[in-house]
């Protein structure tokens, strides 16, 4: 059963009045927070995850559908959502920073260095465009195939043919 309340914030929403925005932090964000804080067990990653999950509240409130589900467990169910993905990204984060006391970057053997691999950049400009442009994105730019596709507006099947391509034709030159 929908309350009167729900109901209101619900008809507001549709029309995209920013009343339903007011209304709804009034009334969830204190139970919405604890729902990120438990997920996220960090009171700032919890504040911005919060702050997230009202920006797609109002980026997508014409999708709420009072049919499939009450308004707070369509809430319920962006905020957890944005908590997780808040905390998959700070996590990524800290791990991709350099750790110094862990690092072996000062520790590189320059006697076993592949002198002939160093030109690696000159062999692959002499592969065909389509081919340089995919592995220039992967691996010295550092994309996953996803972020290529995406950013070079390639299809990711594509993208994947491409790069098998390319390294089968960097092989011929490094393994003739």
């Amino acid at each position: 059963m929908i309350t009167p309340l729900e109901l209101h914030i619900t008809k507001l929403l549709a029309k995209g009045d920013k009343k339903a925005l007011n209304l709804l932090y009034e009334h969830y964000a204190d139970s919405l927070y604890g729902v990120i804080l438990k997920v996220t067990i960090n009171e700032e990653l919890a504040q911005d995850a919060l702050q997230e999950t009202f920006v797609k509240v109002w980026k997508n409130a014409q999708k709420y559908d009072p049919k499939k589900a009450k308004l707070f467990t369509w809430l319920y169910r962006i905020a957890k959502n944005t908590a997780i993905d808040k905390l998959r990204s700070f996590n990524n984060r800290y791990e991709k920073e350099v750790q110094i006391d862990k690092s072996n970057v000062y520790i590189l053997p320059t006697a076993n260095l592949n002198q002939d691999v160093l030109d690696l950049k000159t062999h692959v400009a002499t592969l065909d465009e389509k081919y340089q442009i995919v592995l220039k994105a992967l691996f010295f730019r550092g994309m996953t195939q996803q972020e290529a596709s995406e950013e070079l507006d390639i299809p990711l099947g594509t993208i994947k043919s491409r790069l098998k391509i390319g390294l089968r034709e960097l092989k011929k030159i490094y393994d003739p």
